[in-house]
C-alpha cells in the first residue's frame, strides 16, 4: 500500500475534514502511523536545529503546531477502538499502543528540542520578561515545560532510558486491561427463556431486552452487562436468583482466566511506582496529584472525609428502610448487593409514589436531546443543524453542524446506543481539537452513551439517564465552545479534577422546571409532564444518596490507597479491595462503584489513576457555580451565562483553574453547597 492509496494520509472530505469513516480499514493505521511518526519527528528536529535563538514563536508555538496530522489519525483510532471495535481493530490498537508511547517518549526525551524549550522557559522566568507574553502564551509555555519534565526530559542516562521503557509497557498494559473488560462485557448474555424469567420487568425493559436478543441472534430476551440493561433488571426483576446471577457476572469482569486483569493491574501498579520514583516522588499518588487542582493526597482526604461519615449514616438509615420493605414483601432481610436496587425501588415507590415506568414516557431520547440543545442555545447562543451527507461509522450515529450566533464553530456527533462493539459507560471525546494557531480549526466532538435501544425507535430514558445525557453534553460543550489559540490548551486539556466541572454543572439544567415543562412530554399523548410528577421527581432527588455516595467515595478511597503504596509486590486486587472496604466499614451490600478487576478509570489509562475523587472535587465547584444562577433567580441569566462561557466553557486550560473559577464565582469554592445538594447536611 502506498501513501496515495491510504485514506488516512489523504486530505479528509471537504472543508470540514471529517474522518474517512466509509473508507478506512484496520490495515490502514500501521503504515499511516509509521509515516506520520517520521513526519512529526522531522518537524521537531527542524525546530531543534534552527540557528536562530529560541523564542516563543519559533520553539513553543512551533511545537504546538507540529504533529497535527498524527493527532487526527491517533484520535480516529482511539475513538473507533472504543465505539465500533473489531478483532482486527483491537489487534491494531494493541500493536500501536507501545509504538505511540515510544514515539511520544522520543519527542519528550528530544534533548535538543528541550534545550530550546528550557531556554525560553528560563528566560521567561527572569524579572520583567513575562510581560512579553500574553496570558495564554505564558500558560502554554508553563504547561509544555511541565509536560516535558513530567515525561522525563530532565532525566539522564539509564534513568532516561528506563522511563521511556516504562511508558511503552504501560501503554500495552492499559490497552490490554481495557480490551479484557470489553471482551467480558461483549461475550456475556443472560437469556430469559420464559415468562417466569421476565417476572416484574416493565415494558421499557422488555423492549430493550428484545432488541438486545435480536442484535445477538438469540430468541426471546437478553440482558447484557450494559448499565442501561443491568440496572433496570436489578431494579425490577422479582427473580432474586437471576438478579444474583447477573450481579455476580458484572462483578466478575476482568477475573476470568482468559482475560484476567489481576496480573495486568499488578504490573501497571509496579511500573507506576517506579515511574514516580524516577521523578522523585515517593508514590504514584503524589506524582499524579502534583498536576491536579487538589495538589496532594491530603487535600483529597480532607474533602472525602467531609462526606464519608454522613454518607455512612445515611446508608444505615436507608438500609433500615430496605429491611422493612423486605420484611413486608417476604424477601430475605439479610440484604445482598443484588437486592439493594430492587428493594430501594419499592421504598421509593411507596415513599414518593414514583417509579420509572411512570416517569420514562415523558423522557424520550429525542425530546431530551432537544432539551439539551435548547439549553445550549439559551445559555450560549448555539444552534444545531443535523447533517446526513457525511458517512459515519455506524447507522445509529448522528451528526450536527454547531453554530454560535450564526457562525459555524464545530461539529457534534451523537452516539447514544449500547452495542457489543462498544465499550460500556458514557464518555466524550474529540475527533479533532479546536485551535486558532494556523487559522480556525473547528472541533469535531463526540458524545458516547450506552442507552438501551428500542426496536420501534422510541427510546425512553430514566431520569438518571437524562442526567448522563446532559453530563456528557456538558463535556461536549467544553470542546465545542473552546476558543483558545493553541491545541495544547484546547477544550478539556486541563486537570482532571477541573474538566469534570463543565459536565457536572450542565446536569443542573436537566432539572430546571421550565426546561422540563417545555420538553418533557408524554411520548404517546404529547401531554406536558404534570407539575405533580415533577414535584415527585424533585422530592425523590436525594433518595438513596447514602448508598450512592458510599459506593463512589469507597471507590475513590480505595483508588487513592492503592496508588499511595510504594511497595506493590504481591498485591492481590480482590484481597486488597476487601481489606480496604473492611477498614472503611463499607457494608457488603453497598460495595463500590467499580471493583478493581474492571476499574477502567484507573487502569485503562492514567487520566483518572489516583484520581477517581475528581468527580466529587468538581461537584464542589459545580454546586457553587449553579448556586450563582439560583441566587440570580434565573437559570438562564444572561450576565452569568456570559461569564460561564468566558471563564469555564471557552477558556480551556489557558488560565489557572482556581483563578478561572474565582473570576466566575467571585470567591473560592466551599464544600457546603455540595453537601447540601447530596442531602448529607441538615438545611
Amino acid at each position: 500500500m502506498t501513501a496515495n492509496d491510504n485514506p488516512l494520509l489523504q486530505a479528509w472530505s471537504a472543508a470540514a475534514q471529517f474522518p474517512p469513516f466509509d473508507r478506512v480499514q484496520a490495515e490502514h493505521f500501521a503504515p499511516a502511523f509509521e509515516i506520520l511518526f517520521q513526519e512529526h519527528l522531522q518537524q521537531i528536529d527542524a525546530i531543534a536545529d534552527q540557528a536562530q535563538p529560541a523564542t516563543f514563536a519559533n520553539t513553543v508555538e512551533a511545537f504546538d503546531r507540529a504533529g497535527s496530522r498524527l493527532d487526527l489519525v491517533e484520535l480516529l483510532l482511539s475513538n473507533l477502538a472504543l465505539s465500533e471495535t473489531s478483532p482486527a481493530l483491537q489487534a491494531v490498537e494493541m500493536a500501536m499502543a507501545p509504538r505511540l508511547a515510544d514515539h511520544y517518549s522520543a519527542i519528550a526525551l528530544h534533548a535538543a528540542f528541550f534545550e530550546r524549550l528550557n531556554a525560553v522557559y528560563e528566560a521567561n522566568s527572569q524579572a520583567n520578561s513575562a510581560r512579553e507574553l500574553n496570558e495564554e502564551q505564558q500558560r502554554l509555555l508553563e504547561r509544555l515545560h511541565l509536560d516535558f519534565v513530567r515525561a522525563g526530559a530532565m532525566l539522564k542516562g539509564a534513568a532516561r532510558a528506563r522511563y521511556a521503557a516504562i511508558t511503552s509497557r504501560l501503554a500495552q498494559l492499559t490497552t490490554q486491561f481495557s480490551q479484557n473488560v470489553l471482551g467480558d462485557e461483549a461475550e456475556y448474555r443472560l437469556v430469559l427463556n420464559d415468562d417466569a424469567d421476565l417476572a416484574g420487568l416493565p415494558e421499557f425493559v422488555l423492549g430493550a431486552a428484545r432488541l438486545a436478543a435480536i442484535e445477538r441472534g438469540v430468541e426471546g430476551h437478553v440482558i447484557t452487562l450494559s448499565r442501561s440493561l443491568i440496572t433496570p433488571f436489578l431494579t425490577y426483576s422479582t427473580r432474586r436468583d437471576l438478579r444474583e446471577t447477573i450481579w455476580r457476572a458484572r462483578l466478575a469482569r476482568g477475573t476470568h482466566a482468559e482475560r484476567d486483569n489481576g496480573p495486568v493491574a499488578r504490573e501497571i501498579l509496579a511500573l507506576r511506582v517506579e515511574q514516580a520514583g524516577l521523578l522523585g516522588y515517593k508514590n504514584y499518588a503524589d506524582y499524579a496529584l502534583a498536576d491536579r487542582m487538589a495538589g496532594t493526597p491530603e487535600a483529597v482526604y480532607a474533602l472525602l472525609e467531609q462526606v464519608w461519615e454522613p454518607a455512612k449514616q445515611s446508608l444505615a438509615a436507608e438500609r433500615a428502610a430496605l429491611v422493612e420493605a423486605a420484611r413486608e414483601s417476604g424477601e430475605p432481610e439479610a440484604i445482598a448487593g443484588w437486592d439493594w436496587l430492587y428493594l430501594a425501588e419499592k421504598v421509593r415507590t411507596a415513599r414518593f409514589d414514583l417509579d420509572d415506568a411512570q416517569v420514562k414516557p415523558y423522557f424520550s431520547l429525542d425530546a431530551m436531546q432537544a432539551a439539551m440543545f435548547d439549553c445550549a442555545s439559551r445559555l450560549f447562543g448555539l444552534s444545531f443543524t443535523e447533517r446526513h451527507d457525511v458517512p459515519l461509522y455506524h447507522a445509529d450515529v448522528r451528526l450536527w453542524d454547531v453554530a454560535r450566533h450564526g457562525r459555524l464553530i464545530g461539529y457534534f456527533i451523537g452516539d447514544n446506543f449500547a452495542r457489543a462493539s462498544k465499550r460500556g459507560g458514557a464518555w466524550m471525546s474529540n475527533y479533532r481539537n479546536q485551535s486558532l494557531v494556523d487559522g480556525a480549526v473547528l472541533p469535531i466532538v463526540v458524545n458516547n452513551n450506552n442507552f438501551a435501544k428500542r426496536s420501534e425507535g422510541r427510546t425512553l430514558l430514566s431520569f438518571d439517564d437524562v442526567r448522563t445525557l446532559f453530563h456528557e453534553f456538558g463535556h461536549g460543550l467544553h470542546g465545542l465552545l473552546s476558543a483558545v489559540t493553541y491545541n495544547r490548551l484546547s477544550g478539556a486539556n486541563g486537570p482532571q479534577d477541573y474538566i469534570e466541572l463543565p459536565s457536572q454543572l450542565f446536569e443542573h439544567w436537566a432539572k430546571v422546571p421550565e426546561v422540563l415543562e417545555r420538553h418533557a412530554r408524554h411520548i404517546d399523548t404529547g401531554e406536558i409532564i404534570p407539575p405533580a410528577l415533577l414535584d415527585k421527581i424533585r422530592a425523590a432527588e436525594k433518595f438513596n444518596q447514602g448508598y450512592e455516595t458510599v459506593r463512589y467515595t469507597a471507590s475513590a478511597l480505595v483508588d487513592l490507597a492503592l496508588h499511595q503504596r510504594s511497595d506493590v509486590d504481591g498485591v492481590e486486587l480482590a484481597a486488597f479491595e476487601a481489606e480496604q472496604l473492611a477498614r472503611l466499614g463499607v457494608p457488603a451490600e453497598a460495595g463500590m462503584n467499580h471493583h478493581l478487576s474492571h476499574f477502567g478509570h484507573i487502569f485503562s489509562g492514567d487520566s483518572y489513576a489516583a484520581g477517581y475523587y475528581v468527580y466529587m472535587w468538581a461537584e464542589v465547584l459545580e454546586a457553587e457555580a449553579f448556586e450563582a444562577f439560583e441566587e440570580a433567580g434565573n437559570a438562564f441569566d444572561p450576565a452569568l451565562a456570559d461569564k460561564l462561557h468566558r471563564y469555564i466553557y471557552s477558556s480551556g486550560d489557558m488560565r489557572e483553574q482556581g483563578a478561572a473559577f474565582r473570576a466566575f464565582r467571585g470567591r473560592d469554592p466551599q464544600a457546603a453547597s455540595m453537601l447540601k445538594k447530596r442531602g448529607l447536611v441538615q438545611v
